[in-house]
């Protein structure tokens, strides 16, 4: 039995959870956040908790999905209250980013910009050009769109230029020498 699985997830107050079947639906002040879970749980809603159980079936993935099932719901319900935010820094000279309505557009050094779609419910703030701010309601959707960026120009070792998350710590090398 998951240690984890066990305890129950507090809601707290304008944040609504609906389950239907297998499908949770968790909705607050920050948007509206649905998932669909293998039927190997239970997911119940009773007095301000979401409590989280196995089904009869005692198999290994049935064991496994428990405690991730409540730990996801978990994060559902910080994402829909709180939010989520994950910050970009653009490092190199004539490195930058600009907004174009649902489209962020790049431009890291190659022969043509990248205009990176962002996806519905994720809101993207550039600030000096530099600077991006990924928002969102579903923890999985900002990391991905987050690593996405990212991916167009990872930070290289020699130079240190390209899209870094922040704080993100790039290990620098050395460059050739002349004997």
């Amino acid at each position: 039995m998951s240690r984890i699985g066990k305890q129950p997830v507090i809601i707290p107050d304008k944040v609504k959870v609906t389950v239907n079947g297998d499908t949770v639906l968790v909705e607050g002040p920050k948007g509206k956040v649905s998932k669909l879970f293998a039927p190997v749980v239970k997911v119940t809603v009773a007095d301000k908790k979401v409590v989280v159980s196995p089904t009869e079936d005692q198999s290994r993935f049935a064991k496994a999905m428990y405690g991730t099932v409540r730990s996801v719901i978990a994060g559902m319900v910080k994402g829909v209250s709180e939010g989520y935010v994950k910050e970009l820094e653009i490092q190199g000279v004539g490195f930058k980013a600009n907004l174009k309505g649902s489209k962020l557009d790049l431009a890291l050094g190659y022969s043509h910009p990248i205009l990176h779609d962002i996806p519905e419910g994720i809101k993207v703030t550039v600030t000096d050009q530099t600077k991006l701010k990924i928002e969102g309601a579903d923890k999985q959707l900002v990391g991905q769109v987050t690593a996405e960026i990212r991916a167009y120009y990872p930070p290289e070792p020699y130079k240190g230029k390209g899209v870094r998350i922040v704080g993100e710590r790039v290990r620098r090398k050395e460059g050739k020498t002349v004997a």
